[in-house]
């Protein structure tokens, strides 16, 4: 369902079925639904459908969308039914041509999207001119995009229903209309982070609807104000991923992962490295679910008349000739394209072996400065030592350059053998291997096993699945009904209190933080300290106390009229300190991740 399409059903209603609209969402989404070619159509009751019209697989007008009931077309059941439906991908809205050009996407700490919030600059420096870039068109859409995230936030998850989603995904058309592809993007995923959280959907996560609000607050608010026109460029991202000429290229397969988003997009991605070390990725990603996924490896290889799967390619060569080539590294299949099979190498052998002798704090270090800009991929040689207990399930214990590194499952899907192979794994206690692993920032050393090198070969961990002769027990194996010991935690600064209440803001509003926040006495005396905050500046983190007390104030912080009745909260002021938080908190976890991974 195109976003503009939902926003303008929804706008539509009346005010009194608004009021009704969650509601009919609910109970509609209980309903059987039956789909006969491009029609589907949902049982509102036993005499009563709506139908959706979607030729494509997209509804593309609102009369896509009918319903047979009396009250049709200005029911609340079609508005319901747009709800529901899944929010389509539109990339292939022109740029206007007034926009100006959009470069590449660069790292999350090049785009400074809330330099007003970070404070002045260094005495002696020179900041950069500023004036307001972009066309007006843009500048609207920005302060849309601000106007429909900041109610999102004041309510919550709770609160945000479909009438707040409506107008987020409307402010996002507008945006992808006048060039706002990275906004726009945001928008969509917290409406769709939005959806999961209020139909309670198991692969749901607080974290990852915290940071989609975080990234489209911190756009919106960034091309709201003058700034530099690299930052702005910056700011409103890239529509379409932009190919260059590459030349020839000889590539060596590393390894091969499935790939399962939750926007019903699904494949394989085989990593590749050239000689001088630069990596690149054949990806074969469409739409589909876990069994496209699981299958995805034994597809064949879409570049040039190469028989290879991608299975095959992570354990041998291509030769690539025309190849194109983006900037993040992804290979173009154009039909210029020319590639063939060659002999691979090993992960002892050149060119693969000096991807390993890179320290491993240059490697975090690398990812980290790198941001979604670049790969973040882990070489480690390490030895199992254990298993660890979390509360998101067991990880694995392995000394790694003198660190002791947690490794977790890339996916827990069950279609996928990464959690089989790590409950495999952890058998073997003692037992050496070389691996690859993506980074997972943490304040102790933290990465998602991805490939690992036995003895008896190389494996990709979410394709292949593992045997017991593939990891022959090196130590007594555990006893079935002995649960793993817990890991005594790492001391670390206590960033979770300031993580704790960004989420709880994301999750139950602006209220969640008024009953936290101090009260203001009408006497001179000064309110006592909170006790989060007290701990904050006791570890040393008096910033990150001045920024939850900022929060707290902001959302607590209520005034009068001249008779004396309570006035609107400021809820923009309540968004900018939530936003301030949120970067600080960005930031300083990057710093202790970067700290934990040195030796």
């Amino acid at each position: 369902m195109p976003p503009e399409v939902t926003a303008a059903v929804v706008a539509a209603l009346s005010p009194r079925l608004r009021k009704r609209l969650d509601a009919a969402v609910e109970k509609l989404a209980g309903r059987p639904v039956t789909c006969d070619g491009a029609i589907c159509r949902i049982a509102v009751d036993d005499e009563t459908f709506v139908e959706l019209h979607a030729p494509g697989g997209t509804v593309t007008a609102e009369g896509g969308i009918r319903c047979g009931c009396l009250l049709a077309p200005a029911c609340v059941h079609r508005a319901a039914a747009a709800t529901l439906a899944p929010i389509a991908d539109d990339t292939s809205t022109p740029a206007p041509s007034d926009a100006p050009d959009q470069p590449p996407l660069p790292a999350p700490d090049e785009a400074d999207a809330t330099a007003p919030l970070t404070g002045p600059t260094e005495e002696g420096a020179s900041a950069p001119t500023t004036a307001p870039s972009g066309t007006p068109a843009q500048a609207a859409a920005a302060e849309a995009l601000w106007q429909a995230a900041v109610p999102v936030l004041d309510a919550g998850v709770d609160g945000a229903g479909a009438v707040l989603q409506a107008a987020l995904l409307r402010a996002a058309h507008t945006a992808r209309l006048a060039a706002l592809p990275r906004p726009a993007a945001a928008a969509i995923r917290t409406v769709n982070g939005l959806r999961a959280a209020r139909a309670a959907e198991p692969d749901h996560r607080t974290a990852e609807l915290a940071d989609a609000l975080e990234e489209l607050l911190a756009t919106a608010y960034g091309l709201r104000r003058p700034g530099t026109p690299d930052a702005h460029a910056a700011l409103r991202g890239t529509a379409r991923r932009a190919y260059t000429p590459g030349g020839s290229l000889r590539l060596y397969g590393l390894f091969a992962e499935p790939v399962l988003t939750a926007t019903g997009h699904a494949g394989v991605v085989t990593w590749t490295v050239d000689s001088a070390g630069r990596l690149y990725t054949v990806p074969d990603v469409a739409p589909g679910g876990p069994v496209r996924a699981r299958n995805a490896g034994d597809r064949a290889v879409r570049m040039g008349d190469t028989a290879l799967t991608h299975r095959d390619l992570a354990r041998a060569g291509l030769v690539v000739s025309g190849a194109t080539v983006s900037p993040d590294g992804r290979l173009g299949a154009g039909r210029s394209v020319r590639a063939a099979a060659a002999a691979g190498a090993d992960w002892t052998e050149e060119p693969l072996a000096s991807l390993w002798s890179v320290p491993v704090a240059d490697q975090a270090a690398r990812v980290l400065a790198a941001g979604a800009a670049g790969p973040d991929l882990l070489f480690l040689d390490a030895t199992l030592t254990g298993v660890a207990r979390e509360a998101g399930g067991d990880c694995l214990l392995a000394e790694c350059a003198g660190l002791t590194v947690r490794l977790t499952a890339a996916d827990d899907h069950p279609e996928l053998a990464h959690r089989e192979n790590l409950a495999l794994l952890a058998t073997a206690p003692g037992t050496r291997f070389r691996a690859i692993a993506r980074l997972v920032p943490a304040a102790h050393p933290r990465a998602a096993l991805l490939a690992v090198r036995l003895p008896t070969g190389r494996h990709d961990l979410g394709l292949d699945r593992l045997q017991r002769q593939d990891v022959p027990p090196t130590s007594p194996l555990p006893d079935p009904a002995r649960a793993p010991s817990p890991v005594r935690p790492t001391p670390s600064a206590p960033l979770h209190i300031l993580r704790r209440r960004t989420e709880q803001v994301v999750v139950a509003g602006r209220r969640a933080l008024t009953h936290a926040a101090p009260a203001r006495p009408h006497t001179a005396a000064p309110h006592p300290e909170a006790p989060d905050s007290a701990l904050l500046r006791r570890a040393g983190l008096s910033t990150a106390a001045e920024l939850l007390d900022a929060l707290r104030g902001s959302a607590a912080e209520r005034g009068r009229d001249g008779f004396g009745r309570l006035v609107a909260a400021d809820t923009d002021a309540f968004a900018r300190a939530w936003l301030a938080t949120a970067r600080y908190l960005d930031e300083a976890s990057t710093a202790l991740c970067r700290e934990a991974w040195r030796t």
